[in-house]
């Protein structure tokens, strides 16, 4: 008799069969899981369950002659199973929370509260809000803690392969931080115009200043910086103590800005943001960066416009670039031993996307995407160096397109350009491009572009006959993504001072 007859024919599927319940919440259960269930013949009794210990085929005590049924128990009921005030409801809008990590899931139950009004969903046929509030950045800050040092079970979700913080993780949390202050500070306060759609356009910028730990604390926060017309920054800052001083000496360990924009819920149109009032020095002083910033970047763009949407780039080293190249390419026995093309650093991932990855407004999180990029870079990084390397920042990311569940998702890096102007410090800059491809219509499209950059230990690179090598382009496409890059970054580091 097969496993599967005799599986049917067990009293493991009879009713009335007796059976012993463990409750375990959640995952607990699926280690408890990986035993297998045999059934033999006994005589005359009929089929016996006998557990086996996989690892050594023996079988267990005779008090567990029975099959064990363990059920996983629902922690929360379903939001369509209970009434808006009933305690043991998560709200609707919270659902996606539960597979990201346990900050992003507090800061999106941060934002539910403060949009609470979206159960039952507001009509889209509510009207817009008709009159702007002027806000300070005070009014929309919001902190997080990571109690890092009292959460084993928090500490080792962050937990890196080399026991420290891991970076892509606080990515998804600062993009659920950005988009929790933006919902505060556009909020109207008023349950009959339908809510404004706001998404993440860009980060600016994500540097980290210094290492991040495990052994201590961190805070998170954020504020509103800057508006335009539908478009903000947000500003946020991780810090943590450098060795268990007071919070007063907090250190801060990492700067990131994103721009989001906002759009109407229901015509999918520029919506115009509450206005922002600095008070302080230094936050006009942000402010007037921010707007700064703005500026500079419509003016690439329409320079990129200009130029037939070809980055203007210089004739002469973009000909000395292709010249290089093409050395390596035709006599490769003669060219630089320390030169690679930029084709030669390449990796690729594909990804289905799961309901599991979305976010609040139905479509794919952009922390979960960011994330994704970080891990393929940093992967790009440590095959090209041969060391494990060391996150410095993102030099700018673009969400061009939604990407929603179902999605094919295809992620392919590259190395851009190396630096050494600091022997002890040589950067690696790393492209990241997001294409969303759809089989059935033979399509394929840019959804995201990331821009990150890494160095490597100063005392790996002392090792004798360590270098790091120099990449070429082998085609003009590459030559111009190479000079449009490296004129960005440095025109950000004179910018920035």
């Amino acid at each position: 008799m097969s496993l599967l007859s005799r599986l049917s024919s067990s009293s493991v599927l009879r009713k009335g069969a007796p059976r012993t319940f463990f409750g375990i919440h959640g995952v607990t259960a699926v280690p408890l899981l990986q035993h297998s269930i045999l059934h033999t013949e006994s005589s005359g009794k009929g089929p016996t369950e006998i557990i086996m210990d996989p690892h050594n085929n023996s079988t267990a005590s005779p008090s567990f002659e029975r099959s064990i049924t363990i059920p996983v128990l629902p922690t929360v009921k379903s939001p369509f199973e209970s009434t808006p005030d009933s305690p043991s409801r998560k709200p609707l809008s919270m659902w996606p929370g539960m597979y990201h990590s346990p900050v992003t899931d507090a800061l999106w139950k941060a934002r539910s509260s403060i949009c609470e009004r979206m159960w039952p969903p507001p009509s889209l046929d509510g009207p817009p809000q008709q009159t702007l509030i002027t806000r300070t950045p005070e009014d929309s800050r919001i902190s997080i803690v990571y109690g890092f040092t009292s959460d084993y079970i928090l500490r080792e979700q962050y937990r890196s392969a080399w026991d420290e913080c891991r970076i892509g993780r606080l990515m998804e949390d600062l993009d659920a931080l950005a988009g929790t202050i933006a919902v505060k500070h556009c909020s109207d306060n008023d349950s009959i115009t339908r809510p404004l759609m706001l998404v993440t356009a860009s980060v600016d910028k994500i540097h980290l200043r210094k290492s991040i730990t495990l052994n201590q604390d961190l805070r998170m926060s954020g504020a509103v910086v800057w508006v335009g017309r539908s478009s903000m920054a947000i500003r946020m800052e991780i810090r943590q103590p450098p060795g268990g001083t007071s919070e007063e000496q907090d250190q801060v360990a990492l700067i990131a800005i994103f721009r989001f924009v906002a759009r109407d819920s229901m015509t999918g149109r520029a919506a115009p943001v509450n206005h922002l009032d600095p008070q302080t020095e230094e936050e006009k002083r942000l402010f007037e960066q921010g707007k700064a910033y703005d500026e500079r970047q419509k003016k690439r763009r329409m320079q990129h416009v200009d130029n037939g949407m070809k980055s203007p780039c210089d004739g002469e080293r973009l000909q000395a670039l292709l010249t290089e190249g093409r050395v390596l390419q035709d006599m490769p026995a003669l060219a630089d031993r320390n030169s690679l093309l930029i084709r030669e650093t390449s990796l690729e991932n594909v990804h289905i996307c799961q309901p599991q990855q979305r976010n609040m407004h139905g479509r794919i999180f952009g922390g979960f995407l960011m994330r994704m990029a970080f891990e393929l870079a940093f992967s790009t990084c440590y095959l090209f160096v041969g060391r494990r390397p060391l996150f410095v920042e993102v030099d700018r990311i673009d969400f061009l397109k939604p990407v929603d569940v179902g999605d094919f998702l295809r992620f392919k890096s590259r190395v851009l350009y190396t630096e050494e102007d600091d022997p002890r410090r040589p950067l690696i800059s790393i492209e990241v491009v997001a294409h969303v491809t759809r089989p059935e219509l033979r399509t394929s499209e840019v959804s995201n572009t990331f821009y990150f950059t890494f160095t490597i230990d100063s005392e790996a690179t002392m090792e004798q006959g360590f270098m790091v090598c120099k990449v070429l382009p082998a085609t003009e496409e590459e030559a111009r993504r190479l000079l449009e890059r490296y004129d960005a970054d440095r025109e950000e580091q004179e910018n920035l001072g």
